[in-house]
């Protein structure tokens, strides 16, 4: 009989440390799939990961849920994008969410554009130029250049938040590193052929893909950021450019498709559906895929 109550006893403190391990994980919320990518890549199984938006939705329009507000509440660190990008949803959350650890200026929320350097900053804001971001173009992941600093400030902001696992987040890191700064060596070369070909797009998504890889970008097919094309718009995008002189249309899971598919057609050149975050697309499924879909997607 003690025997047993002995043994019910371990098993119960067994069990209640499982718990309180389990409980004592990091809790992060993030804004996008690659931010995810990026934390599971340095703590593994430290920490629980709930992630804002999918990587098919526009990323400026995420719709709010309420289970959102809950997740921050419970948030240790709170990692976004940055450059206006999440303007429309997460400011809101956050009020709501009253977490200190959250707050705009508190430790707990880690902008991520600090980390690179960001193009396209405009000389001035004015809202008859349609959806312009006064810090400059947000979609910087579209380079791969800029994750080793994304990642070296979510392992930084980790071990903030976690110091007991400041071993574990550095040697995760490192190989991290490691492994992508091969990666990286083989998707410049394979980048090489696409130097100075012409691209429009369908939005400014692809601004920093376009200057990695050295293509020229002529032109988009909304007529201002966040405007939808108008068929005017299109006729003047056709006359600007003289046939054989555009290499290819892109466009985004999330914007509608005949656009893009039309003026390739007048233009009489190919159009491809790119990832602008992991899980955008199937092939796009971590954030290593993610470039070489980019890439796949437009060396022809």
């Amino acid at each position: 009989m003690n025997f047993t109550k002995t043994s019910t006893l371990v098993a119960a403190a067994a069990c209640f440390t499982f718990a309180s391990s389990a409980q004592a994980k990091t809790k992060i919320v993030v804004t996008y799939p690659y931010i995810a990518a990026l934390v599971g890549e340095i703590a593994k199984d430290r920490v629980e990961v709930t992630t804002l938006a999918k990587g098919d939705e526009d990323p400026h329009f995420v719709v709010p849920r309420p289970s959102f507000i809950g997740k921050l509440r419970q948030a240790d660190l709170l990692i976004i994008n940055g450059a206006s990008l999440e303007i429309g949803f997460v400011p809101p959350l956050i009020r709501q969410a009253n977490n200190p650890r959250i707050m705009p200026g508190a430790e707990g929320l880690i902008d991520l554009s600090q980390a690179v350097e960001l193009i396209e900053k405009p000389d001035s804001v004015s809202r008859s130029e349609g959806d312009i971001h006064p810090e400059g173009n947000p979609h910087f992941i579209t380079d791969w250049h800029n994750v080793p600093g994304l990642a070296r400030a979510i392992a930084d902001a980790l071990v903030r938040a976690d110091r007991s696992g400041a071993g574990a987040y550095q040697k995760n890191l490192d190989a991290f590193l490691a492994r992508w700064k091969v990666k990286s060596a083989e998707w410049d070369k394979k980048a090489e052929p696409l130097k100075g070909k012409a691209i429009i797009q369908y939005h400014r998504l692809f601004d920093y893909f376009a200057l990695r890889t050295g293509m020229k970008i002529v032109g988009e097919l909304e007529p201002k950021p966040g405007i939808p094309p108008t068929s005017r718009h299109l006729e003047e995008l056709i006359e600007a450019n003289a046939a054989g002189t555009v290499y290819m249309v892109v466009t985004d899971p999330y914007h509608e498709r005949k656009s893009a598919e039309g003026l390739a057609q007048k233009l009489s050149i190919p159009w491809a559906v790119l990832p602008q975050d992991v899980a955008a697309v199937p092939a796009a499924k971590d954030i290593f895929s993610l470039y070489d879909t980019l890439l796949a997607s437009v060396v022809k």
